[in-house]
């Protein structure tokens, strides 16, 4: 295993846009702020969720292993030093030891499907399989995983702002909560996250929702051009 280079990027400028609110999607999900209130971790048993991340970010610092859970599973993280992205990840509400107390986060209309779809894909999963009862028929399930109930029902919220549909709120083993929507839902829930074919994503579960979405030839769909001007 390698030892993580903790570089210090120094001052950069801290402007919202597509790629960043996807970063504290991530970041919500499987990032770290530490103590030390300068360095930022993104562990990810996915090395190709791990080199976007680096790309969004524009970071050239090392990725290593380390181990992660009960299984002894390895996964790659990175680790950089940055004081700016950190105060300002601190103030949209992020924190370290984030797990169970992560609640709302300050995302700007504009780009909240952008942060959602780094959620997805940090602790979230897209399920497509057979119905059992009608067999020409599919079942489609999109899941947020996470330890804090606060902030799913903060994003459950959100969404249902946005998108007008509830989805649910259920509770699973170990404490761990999970906001889902079923087929009908979801598939106005994922042509949200995925409106243009030219976004930072999992490419394996981009291609797991592909065959619900409907992108027009603009590469825009019409309804989430509409919501992202919507008010707070």
């Amino acid at each position: 295993m390698g030892i993580c280079r903790k570089k210090h990027l120094g001052r950069r400028n801290i402007r919202w846009s597509r790629n960043l609110a996807y970063v504290v999607g991530l970041l919500a999900t499987d990032g770290c702020l530490s103590k030390d209130k300068r360095h930022i971790d993104f562990t990810s048993n996915d090395r190709d969720l791990i080199n976007t991340f680096k790309d969004c970010l524009r970071l050239d610092n090392k990725v290593c292993l380390k181990k992660c859970g009960d299984a002894n599973r390895v996964c790659s993280r990175i680790q950089f030093g940055d004081v700016r992205l950190y105060r300002f990840l601190l103030s949209i509400g992020l924190m370290p030891n984030k797990t169970k107390i992560l609640g709302k986060l300050n995302i700007p209309d504009k780009y909240f499907f952008d942060f959602l779809r780094g959620i997805l894909d940090g602790d979230g999963y897209i399920q497509v399989y057979q119905d059992s009862v009608y067999p020409n028929s599919q079942r489609l399930y999109t899941r947020f995983a996470c330890a804090s109930l606060r902030h799913l029902m903060w994003l459950r919220k959100r969404i249902k702002y946005y998108l007008r549909i509830k989805g649910s709120l259920q509770e699973t083993v170990k404490k761990i909560f999970e906001l889902r929507y079923a087929k009908s839902e979801s598939v106005v829930l994922l042509q949200a996250i995925y409106y243009s074919r030219y976004l930072p994503c999992l490419k394996r579960k981009r291609d797991i929702a592909e065959p619900f979405l409907l992108i027009c030839g603009s590469g825009e769909t019409g309804k989430h051009l509409r919501l992202r001007t919507v008010g707070p």
